[in-house]
């Protein structure tokens, strides 16, 4: 998540649209001998916001993949000032910085480039070793959660991004991010009703897709739990609490749509999971933090249908659980 002004940035077709900035720092860490950055135990830091939707798939994967006494975390404060940046001041929740105290990100990405001018984002895997940043895209960091620590992992055998399923994953993948992952932000900052028309068409023309999808399906990718389903579920997992108001997703809400909020909820009723969902944290930075969408700062009510723990039944459908069984 950046902390560019929302909707900053050169405008595509249609006119007002939003443009997300790429992200600047594209690192791997590897197995390969030579490697410049080598998994190792205790090297690597995480630094995110509970906020953030692509912050959440890294503390996701982590969680899942059991590396919590491999890569430390720290966490940022939920209100994001977008002339300072995500900053470390107190706050519930708030986890400071204990590699290089710094009091903001920027500080961080300064650490790691001097010059460096660009988005200041989470998430950021951080290298204590060479004080540097090795990776600032939650894409490739969950794919190297996922692969290169398989050394460390207390779940090893939970493969995300099997090499054999890579290609229809990364087919799901795209227009996902496109119409719903990026979709709710381009028609919460769109700024023109032509941008958001388009924007929130195709945002509920996918999860239509999706829908219908999962109606005989259990997961994104056939039977098992894979990246996809993680990268798609921290969007459904803010959907109601915040983007249906708050970013004017208003058509239908995930509780509209038997099967994704059906999925929605198996995977988040998984312990793993659900220790890293912060609904505090998630519905404060939106509501308070985008002034210019919601000028007087007021939290909307959460809408009295969204109960994680109602059963959720999609074990009918075959496949498997999330977390491997033993």
């Amino acid at each position: 998540m950046q902390t560019g002004k929302p909707g900053e940035g050169d405008s595509a077709a249609p006119q007002g649209s939003f443009q997300r900035r790429p992200t600047a720092f594209h690192d791997v860490i590897s197995t390969e001998a030579g490697a410049r950055f080598a998994p190792e135990a205790g090297r690597y830091h995480l630094y995110v916001s509970h906020a953030c939707p692509w912050a959440h798939r890294t503390l996701i994967t982590r969680a899942l993949k059991g590396l919590e006494h491999v890569i430390d975390v720290s966490v940022v404060n939920w209100y994001l000032d977008f002339g300072r940046g995500w900053s470390f001041d107190e706050g519930e929740g708030v986890v400071v910085d204990p590699n290089e105290h710094v009091g903001v990100m920027r500080e961080l990405y300064q650490i790691a480039s001097s010059n460096y001018a660009g988005s200041i984002t989470v998430p950021v895997l951080w290298d204590k070793t060479e004080r540097t940043i090795v990776n600032n895209e939650s894409s490739e960091i969950i794919r190297m959660l996922d692969g290169a620590f398989q050394d460390y992992a207390k779940r090893p055998e939970l493969v995300l991004s099997p090499s054999e399923l890579l290609g229809v994953i990364d087919e799901v993948n795209g227009p996902i991010y496109d119409a719903v992952n990026n979709g709710v932000y381009k028609a919460g900052f769109a700024r023109s009703q032509e941008a958001y028309d388009h924007a929130v068409n195709a945002l509920f023309d996918r999860l239509d897709a999706l829908e219908d999808r999962l109606s005989n399906q259990r997961w994104l990718v056939g039977d098992r739990f894979t990246e996809a389903d993680v990268r798609l579920f921290t969007t459904l997992i803010r959907f109601d609490p915040v983007y249906n108001t708050h970013f004017k997703c208003s058509r239908r809400r995930i509780a509209d749509y038997p099967n994704l909020w059906a999925y929605t909820r198996e995977i988040a009723q998984v312990p793993e999971v659900r220790a890293t969902i912060h609904l505090d944290h998630i519905r404060n930075h939106y509501y308070v933090s985008h002034a210019g969408v919601n000028p007087r700062r007021i939290v909307a009510a959460m809408p009295a249908t969204y109960d994680l723990d109602a059963p959720h039944d999609r074990a009918r459908l075959g496949g498997h659980p999330v977390l491997p069984t033993a």
